[in-house]
C-alpha cells in the first residue's frame, strides 16, 4: 500500500428489499446488491509556477490552452501568451519523484504562473498565458483519478512582484555597468541607466511580501476547498514548496575579476562577459540581497502553509524547504559553471533565432543592448534563465520524495558536500 494512502473507509451499501405477496405473510426476496464502483487510478498534480512547471529543464509538452487546442512548439516569434510557454516539463520535479502507488502525474502548472491563475484564466490578467484556470483543470483530472499527492509552487509571482522581474532587474544593472562607461549613457542612451548592485529594497519590500502571503494564502485555501470537494476519497497530501536561490552567497574566485577589474570600477566588459559565459551576471555585492529575497519567498510559503494548517486541521499539508537543495552546485559557485550547477544559465538569444548567445566577448554596448531587448520582446527567449535545469529538477524531484513520505508537518531538503540529498 502507497504510503500517500490511507486504509479506505468501508462504504455502506444500502439494499432495497423486494416483498412479494402482502406484507404481513410473504417472505423477502433477497435482492442483488449493486456492485462496488471501480476504484480510480490514482494521481500526482502539480499547480503553481515555473519552479513546479518545470522552466529550465527542456523536453517541454505540448500545452492545451484555454479553448481546449493542444498548443506544441509555436516558434521562438510567438506571442508570449501562447500555452505551451508554460514550459511543462517532462524532466520536471513531479515527474523525476519516486511516488510509490501513484500511478499518473499531471503537471497543471505555469511558468510565470501566479495566485490569480488557480482560481482564473491565466490570460485574464497582464503577461498572462492563455490557460485556464488551474482549478477547473485539477477539476478535470479528478473527474478521472483519484488524487493522492498534490505539488504547489506558488508565490514567487504575484501582483506585487516576480521572479522574472527581480533577475532581469539585478542582470541589466549589471551588465549596464560592465559595457557602459558613465559618459556613454548620456552621449548614446540618451540619459542615465541604473547599474548600481541591487538592494534588497530593489527586491520586494516588507509590504509587499506581506501582500504576496495573504494573495497566495487565498489561492491555497481555494485549493484545499475545491480538493474536498472533487477528490474521489477525500484523503491526499499537499506539499507546500519554497524556492532555491540559483546563485551563490559569493563566487568562486574564479570570477571575481578579470583583466585585473573587479565589477567596482566602471566599465569591466571582460568580466562581464565571463560571468555571463559562466551563467552568472551579477555584481557580488546583489548576492546577498538575492539570498534575502529567496528567503523572504520562503517565508511567504511558509506563512501560507501556518494559516491553512490551523484553518484546516485535519489537512494532510506539508510544508517543504528547498532552499538549501542546491547547496555546492549554484551557478558560478566553483569553477567550470555552468557545468557543474543545478540551475541553468542566464542566456540570451540576438533575435528570436532559438540559438543562444553564450559569449558576449568582443561585443560592444549597442550589440549587448539589441541582445538584451530581444527579451522585452520576447521574453520566452530568456525565460528559462536562472531556473533549475533537468538535473536540478532531479534533485527536486528526491526532495519531493522525501516530503511524500515524510510523517513531519515541515522538513527541509539539504544537499551535502558530497552531493547527498536528505530530507528531514
Amino acid at each position: 500500500m502507497s504510503l500517500l494512502r490511507r486504509p479506505a473507509v468501508a462504504a455502506a451499501l444500502a439494499v432495497a428489499l423486494a416483498w412479494s405477496g402482502t406484507p404481513a405473510t410473504a417472505a423477502p426476496t433477497p435482492a442483488t446488491a449493486a456492485p462496488a464502483a471501480a476504484a480510480l487510478p490514482t494521481a500526482a498534480v502539480a499547480i503553481g509556477d515555473s519552479f513546479v512547471s518545470g522552466e529550465g529543464a527542456g523536453s517541454y509538452q505540448p500545452v492545451t490552452d484555454v479553448n481546449g487546442v493542444t498548443q506544441g512548439f509555436p516558434g521562438w516569434s510567438a506571442p508570449n501568451d501562447n500555452a505551451f510557454f508554460c514550459h511543462r516539463s517532462a524532466n520536471a520535479s513531479l515527474h523525476r519523484a519516486d511516488l510509490p502507488g501513484i500511478q499518473a502525474r499531471f503537471n497543471l502548472a505555469c511558468s510565470g504562473g501566479q495566485p490569480h491563475d488557480v482560481l482564473n484564466p491565466s490570460g485574464g490578467r497582464a503577461k498572462g498565458r492563455a490557460v485556464a484556470a488551474q482549478l477547473d483543470q485539477l477539476r478535470a483530472v479528478a473527474a478521472t483519478h483519484d488524487i493522492d499527492l498534490v505539488l504547489v509552487g506558488l508565490g514567487s509571482n504575484n501582483s506585487s512582484f516576480t521572479f522574472g522581474d527581480v533577475a532581469t532587474l539585478c542582470a541589466n544593472r549589471f551588465i549596464a555597468d560592465a559595457w557602459t562607461g558613465w559618459w556613454e549613457f548620456w552621449a548614446y542612451l540618451g540619459g542615465p541607466v541604473p547599474q548600481e548592485p541591487c538592494a534588497v529594497s530593489d527586491l520586494a519590500t516588507e509590504a509587499e511580501v506581506a501582500a504576496a502571503t495573504a494573495e497566495t494564502t487565498a489561492a491555497l485555501r481555494s485549493l484545499l476547498t475545491t480538493l474536498a470537494q472533487v477528490d474521489a476519497d477525500g484523503r491526499h497530501r499537499v506539499v507546500f514548496q519554497d524556492y532555491t536561490n540559483p546563485l551563490p552567497l559569493d563566487l568562486a574566485t574564479r570570477y571575481h575579476e578579470e583583466d585585473g577589474r573587479t565589477d567596482t570600477r566602471d566599465k569591466f566588459r571582460d568580466l562581464g562577459a565571463e560571468r555571463y559565459a559562466a551563467g552568472c551576471p551579477v555584481h557580488r555585492a546583489s548576492l546577498a540581497p538575492g539570498h534575502v529575497f529567496s528567503s523572504r519567498l520562503g517565508s511567504v510559503v511558509q506563512g501560507a502553509h501556518a494559516a491553512l494548517s490551523a484553518e484546516f486541521p485535519g489537512a494532510d499539508l506539508v510544508y517543504l524547504n528547498v532552499q538549501r537543495a542546491f547547496d555546492g552546485a549554484r551557478l558560478c559557485e566553483r569553477d567550470g559553471s555552468p557545468d557543474n550547477a543545478l540551475a541553468t544559465p542566464i542566456r540570451l538569444q540576438d533575435g528570436p533565432s532559438g540559438t543562444f548567445v553564450t559569449s558576449l566577448a568582443g561585443k560592444d554596448k549597442l550589440d549587448v543592448q539589441r541582445i538584451a531587448n530581444t527579451c522585452v520582446t520576447y521574453f520566452q527567449t530568456c525565460q528559462e534563465s536562472w531556473h533549475p535545469n533537468a538535473t536540478g529538477h532531479g534533485v527536486l524531484g528526491r526532495c519531493l520524495a522525501g516530503a511524500a513520505a515524510t510523517t513531519a508537518r515541515a522538513v527541509s531538503c539539504v544537499r551535502s558536500a558530497d552531493g547527498t540529498i536528505t530530507v528531514g
